[in-house]
């Protein structure tokens, strides 16, 4: 059994839901983080000193680990090797730049609209802040669209953990109210996860 502490409105812990979803590995959530509290409880500490979530602790290797996008290499890893997991070394490699990518390029931009928008009072906004996080948002969809051209997936032919990294973020960010620059690849792209029974399950919930 794996244990997942998280809330279910986190683009964070969304991937690590996601990608169980998509192992069918058994899992429970305990609801932490924001409203929740505990993340700064001495017993969550212990296993995360960052105080955030998601984390997670795997029974079957006795396992506790943290940051998402090395929680969904781990469960690819170990649980997807006939799926998510990519096993040739350079083709793995080129799908997961995109899982750090999604973690440094995107997300300051990503927080600069999304946050904003859904859990910043209109009053509090910073306008600024808004629009140049728009215009990122903007130039880094046209680097992905670039790359969406050339293969179906961000690791290649297949749909992987690579997808699952960034997808979340994506979502969050087509499903506000910002006319986006045309981004056919990235719209085909998107559309195919939507057709994905644990995308709609973990990622397709209203925005809060």
């Amino acid at each position: 059994m794996i244990t997942v502490w998280g809330r279910d409105n986190s683009t964070n812990v969304k991937k690590v839901l996601w990608c169980l979803e998509e192992l069918g590995v058994e899992y429970r959530s305990i609801p932490a983080g924001g409203k929740f509290g505990k993340t700064h409880d001495a017993e969550y500490l212990a296993m995360n000193p960052n105080a955030l979530v998601p984390c997670i602790h795997d029974d079957a290797t006795d396992l506790t680990l943290w940051e998402s996008n090395t929680i969904v290499r781990y469960l690819a890893a170990q649980y997807g090797k006939e799926s998510l997991w990519i096993a040739e070394p350079a083709a793995r490699a080129r799908g997961e730049k995109w899982m750090d990518w999604a973690g440094t390029s995107l997300a300051g931009p990503h927080r600069g609209v999304f946050i904003s928008l859904v859990r910043v009072a209109p009053e509090q906004r910073d306008e600024k802040l808004i629009a140049d996080s728009i215009v990122q948002c903007n130039s880094l969809f046209a680097i992905v669209d670039a790359e969406l051209a050339k293969q179906p997936w961000l690791g290649g032919d297949e749909f992987s953990a690579a997808d699952i990294a960034l997808a979340p973020s994506v979502y969050n960010l087509l499903n506000l109210d910002i006319k986006w620059n045309d981004f056919p690849n990235l719209r085909h792209w998107y559309q195919q996860l939507t057709q994905r029974p644990a995308f709609k399950k973990i990622v397709m919930i209203p925005l809060s």
